[in-house]
């Protein structure tokens, strides 16, 4: 199945990128790059590939195609190994900036989500004169420690505000902490592997109290764990954790200030977006639109009533509506 799709290796920078590269029939295609999370892959992109890249085939207008890539993040899969220590979303967007300029693509969307929405607006930033638009799901937004910013939030954001500072971040503190130290367990064994990976399907899919098979394919989690055993990753992906809490000193204190890792006072300093960005907010994110607002360039704000964090897997019409409504002004 995976093999129905072209698929290449490249090297940039010393680090090895795999990638699909489904090219449309509509000449006219714009081009996309499609990133994924933790602890996702390439994988979870399968459902939306032949709508976006064909949407005439798929009961769409063919002036909503778009040209596919779809990387594996540095660390992850088949992007191994690791070139050296550094390799955060800042770094992450660089090599993926420098491959769209490689395979001549000179406009492009980026749609991302999870840690895709990390490297997604930092591509943005980098060159935002070749990426038209950003496209973000499962975002993160924290506060900045400004007086007043919890003031007003709807009972909704409430929820989220503190469903953020009630989930359980433990998979989170040791990928970003000790990734090394869990690797060799999770290498170890693919029973424990598995456990790691399918308790996120379980916790974050929609609905959270159904079994995480009534919302994404069992098959689809069996492979998407099974390219974190064959290739050994398990380790190598969760380093990304680990790299974004070194580039911002995060440290324990922000981890006392929001389990999700995040510090006030790095997140005050970012630099907003100039990039028009969308923003699609399924009934598993927390996202905060004023916050959002505060860093990106929000142009086009969505909320769902289904669908949860692996929403590509989960509500694949949901997303490839929105990408493409967000896209069509931007093209």
């Amino acid at each position: 199945m995976l093999n129905t799709h072209p698929q290449y290796v490249t090297t940039v920078d010393g680090q090895n990128i795999h990638f699909l590269h489904v090219r449309s029939p509509e000449p006219g295609a714009t081009p996309l790059v499609l990133l994924h999370g933790w602890p996702g892959g390439f994988v979870d992109f399968l459902d939306v590939i032949g709508p976006l890249a064909d949407p005439r085939a798929h009961g769409g207008d063919p002036v909503d195609a778009f040209h596919l890539v779809v990387p594996s993040l540095p660390g992850f899969g088949f992007s191994t190994p690791l070139a050296g220590p550094g390799t955060g979303s800042t770094k992450m967007a660089e090599l993926l900036v420098r491959l769209m300029a490689r395979l001549g693509y000179q406009r492009y969307g980026v749609q991302g989500y999870d840690t895709g929405s990390w490297v997604g607006p930092e591509m943005g930033r980098q060159a935002p004169g070749q990426v038209i638009g950003v496209h973000l799901n499962a975002l993160l937004t924290f506060p900045a420690g400004a007086d007043g910013e919890l003031d007003g939030l709807s009972e909704v954001e409430q929820r989220r505000w503190q469903a953020m500072q009630n989930f359980n971040d433990g998979y989170l503190q040791c990928n970003s902490k000790r990734p090394q130290t869990v690797t060799y367990g999770l290498h170890d064994s693919p029973v424990g592997q598995l456990a790691w990976i399918v308790e996120k399907f379980k916790e974050l899919t929609d609905p959270e109290d159904g079994l995480p098979e009534e919302s994404v394919d069992r098959d689809r989690m069996l492979t998407d764990v099974s390219l974190y055993w064959f290739t050994g990753t398990a380790g190598s992906a969760a380093q990304v954790y680990y790299e974004e809490l070194a580039a911002n000193d995060w440290g324990d204190a922000a981890a006392e200030e929001s389990t999700w890792g995040a510090s006030d006072d790095n997140q005050a300093t970012a630099q907003p977006g100039r990039v028009p960005t969308g923003v699609l907010v399924s009934t598993k994110d927390v996202t905060i639109r004023r916050w959002a607002e505060r860093d990106h360039r929000v142009v086009r704000w969505t909320e769902l009533d289904r669908g949860g964090h692996f929403l590509a897997m989960e509500a694949p019409d949901l997303l490839v509506a929105d990408v493409r409504d967000f896209f069509r002004p931007l093209r």
